[in-house]
């Protein structure tokens, strides 16, 4: 667990401690290649959809999954949802890739409901299916 301020700088220190992290750890390379891409876009979200003035970021790898979190303070006006962007859209992409890299993704309110956490789950040997997992609620 590691706590960044929301600046755009954050989104790459996050990868760089979730690299660090998951080679400790011993995971391998395709995974931390998907864990890399899942925690900068669910930073990016947090740091672009929300006033959030701090982010909180939470690795847990038990068993055979890896669950990234990463929990802003919801200040944002909408709840994070994949988007269909068209092919010349700029923005759009970030929850679909989530979706198609983890097994499992979703939204939960923090306890006192002062936050809410997005977070995505992978296997932790690597993905079994290239199949984009619909959010849970």
């Amino acid at each position: 667990m590691f706590g960044l301020p929301a600046v755009p700088v954050s989104a790459g220190e996050a990868r760089r401690r979730v690299r660090e992290l998951l080679e400790g750890w011993g995971v391998t390379q395709d995974v931390r290649e998907d864990a890399l891409l899942i925690t900068s876009e669910l930073v990016t979200n947090a740091l672009t959809h929300t006033t959030t003035e701090w982010i909180v970021c939470r690795l847990h790898l038990t068993g055979q999954r890896l669950r990234i979190e990463v929990e802003d303070q919801n200040r944002g006006s909408a709840q994070p949802a994949r988007r269909r962007p068209g092919p010349d859209d700029q923005n759009g992409r970030g929850l679909m890739l989530v979706g198609m890299l983890s097994s499992d993704w979703g939204v939960d309110e923090t306890p006192q409901r002062s936050g809410r956490v997005v977070w995505a789950e992978l296997p932790s040997e690597g993905r079994e299916t290239a199949e984009p997992a619909p959010p849970t609620a």
